[in-house]
């Protein structure tokens, strides 16, 4: 069995060294791992460059985020590494919950057809930055990727910032209009500026392991409440690429890490789930978990995505996939204040966003555990009656929390009345919906129009005035637009309507006529949203 190839990324001097003071660039990302990279080639998507440090030379090792949701596959597609994780990673959509030996339900996240991502793939994490690589390097002229380099410092100015960084060739400075902390949940910048994650750290100890095998299990996801073959009180498996099996198992609270990791006692837990087929495993560790964020993402001209401003329990799928939506609100948004169309404030719209999202993200984590790992008497007996009635009631199958897994968040709140038309089915703050089209009689998507400013839909057939400096598509069902064959587009979007996407793939307005001065207006107000 054909095990992941690491490999070393290569490391080249910084020009700084050669003592030509310090390098002045629009945006330095501290970070290379799915949150830095992604961001980076984001802002090449808009023509505005970085420079993007990490300490390390290698993709990630051990085991990481491992699964993938379909609103951070429409991202990673319009970033140019979708298809490729596609053609890799595990796709499924349908999860099973078991009490003991017995399947309580089933659901299925996505049911409906039409959809060009899947709801789930699974895909190591080491993939996901390897490709994320490769796309980094089609813009050689955008992006500096440096490896070894490590931030040691950090100096705060009105209207720059000033990083220290340790390469193995000698210590360097380099100032950035804005610096974007991707580092993880142990980040360094977050430590030098003295900011501290506030939320619950929980002493549950659970056990995760990537074994290689042979076996016919499927794709689907399958969780265990006390399962038999198990005396913690949980246990997780995931199907990988590569014959690769993802299993956690519940240890509870005071599990000795290095006892439990010893091979004489992980081998036999295994095969208590797999059976006797043979297996190699491929890394193995313990591991606990907090629910906790920054009290801010933007300080000042120094931002934190992913990781180093917010984590989160793994059950669920919601760290990774936070992550990248973050990056999906930040970039467009720095790259507007770069090229002068907007004002600071618009930072202040990215926080509020994305603390919004990471408190959803931490509710329903907390939810979560509290239901796998119930801390009262009161507790453990609600579970135990949702237990016995979720067989015969449907109404107590939605009380089962085995991770409610990650799906994006709805912005609605952040928008008024005034910019929506009633009849829409989507509002503003809505993620948009894909839908199958054609073009020039080729398949084609319909987010694979949308993205990187903003976009004016039409959907219909009926003559639209054209607005100059607004990009404006129109989905019909004739003509040599965007065709809309098979009718899903008009059902998800309505007859006759106009929608305003940002750069970003959500709807910001809605217009049942769009008025020229009013969609102007629309993308004006979304620039100046903070002010």
């Amino acid at each position: 069995m054909a095990r992941y190839q690491y490999k070393r990324l290569g490391y080249l001097a910084p020009p700084e060294l050669s003592g030509a003071g310090p390098g002045r660039y629009s945006v330095a990302i501290v970070g290379a791992g799915p949150i830095g990279l992604a961001l980076a080639i984001d802002l090449a998507l808009q023509g505005i460059s970085s420079v993007l440090l990490d300490d390390n030379d290698m993709v990630s090792r051990g085991s990481r985020a491992i699964c993938w949701a379909k609103r951070t596959l429409e991202i990673f597609d319009r970033l140019g590494v979708g298809d490729r994780m596609l053609a890799k990673g595990v796709t499924w959509k349908i999860g099973r919950v078991y009490h003991r030996d017995r399947e309580l339900y089933s659901f299925d996240l996505q049911p409906e057809a039409a959809h060009k991502m899947p709801a789930f793939i699974n895909l190591q994490q080491y993939y996901v930055e390897e490709y994320l690589v490769d796309r980094v390097r089609q813009f050689p002229e955008l992006i500096q990727l440096r490896f070894l380099n490590r931030v040691t410092g950090v100096e705060t100015k009105p209207d720059h910032v000033r990083l220290h960084v340790e390469t193995p060739d000698g210590p360097y400075d380099l100032e950035a209009a804005y610096v974007v902390a991707c580092d993880g949940a142990r980040s360094t910048l977050r430590g030098l500026l003295d900011l501290d994650l506030k939320g619950r750290r929980f002493e549950e100890r659970f056990l995760i392991a990537d074994i290689e095998m042979q076996a016919d299990f499927p794709a689907d996801r399958r969780f265990w409440f006390e399962p038999t073959f198990h005396s913690g009180q949980s246990a997780l498996l995931h199907k990988q690429p590569d014959d690769l099996y993802r299993i956690d198992l519940h240890l509870g609270p005071g599990a000795d890490p290095q006892e439990e990791t010893r091979h004489e006692k992980v081998v036999p837990r295994i095969k208590a789930i797999v059976g006797e087929r043979p297996f190699e495993i491929d890394t193995v560790s313990v591991y606990s978990f907090q629910c906790s964020r920054l009290d801010r993402f933007v300080h000042g001209r120094v931002i934190f995505a992913g990781d180093s401003a917010h984590v989160v329990s793994p059950f669920g799928a919601r760290g990774g996939n936070g992550g990248i939506q973050d990056v999906d609100a930040l970039g467009w948004r720095l790259a507007a204040l770069i090229r002068g169309e907007a004002p600071q404030s618009l930072l202040e719209v990215y926080n509020d966003e994305r603390l919004y999202g990471a408190d959803e993200n931490i509710r329903n984590s907390l939810r979560t555990t509290s239901f796998m790992t119930p801390s009262s008497e009161m507790e453990e007996l609600l579970r135990r009656a949702v237990f016995d009635l979720s067989t015969d009631m449907p109404f107590a199958r939605r009380l089962i929390n085995s991770g409610r897994l990650s799906l994006p968040c709805s912005l609605e709140g952040f928008y008024g009345p005034e910019s929506h038309a009633e009849d829409a089915p989507l509002a503003p703050g809505r993620v948009a919906l894909d839908a199958p089209l054609e073009r020039g009689g080729q398949p084609t998507w319909l987010l694979n129009h949308l993205g990187g400013g903003f976009t004016l839909v039409t959907f219909g057939d009926e003559a639209v005035p054209a607005i100059p400096g607004i990009k404006q598509l129109q989905v019909g069902t004739r003509g040599r637009g965007l065709v809309d064959r098979e009718g899903y587009a008009l059902a998800r979007y309505g007859q006759g309507l106009s929608y305003l996407f940002r750069p970003d793939q959500h709807v910001c307005a809605t217009f049942r006529t769009p008025d020229p001065s009013l969609v102007r207006a629309a993308v004006a107000a979304e620039l100046t949203r903070g002010t």
